[in-house]
């Protein structure tokens, strides 16, 4: 097994270090197989899609207009 370092910041290592009991590095292992579980489904998923860069971003912003026009009307 390989040994990885990372940094966090004071204020996070603080906070880290109140709550001893939790195995941190256990902790970022499993966030770090999670996150690449998640993109090799990306990339499996993507990789059969016929659509073009164009296409994704016009999708896209139809989706941010969607979901902007959804959030300004949850709000009145």
């Amino acid at each position: 097994m390989v040994n990885v370092t990372f940094a966090v910041t004071d204020e996070v290592h603080a906070k880290m270090k109140m709550m001893s009991d939790v195995r941190w590095s256990e902790v970022a292992r499993r966030a770090i197989i999670e996150r690449i579980e998640d993109l090799e489904t990306m990339n499996k998923i993507c990789s059969k899609s016929k659509l073009t860069k164009k296409d994704v971003d016009e999708i896209s912003e139809k989706i941010k207009r969607s979901a902007a026009k959804k959030f300004n009307e949850y709000r009145r």
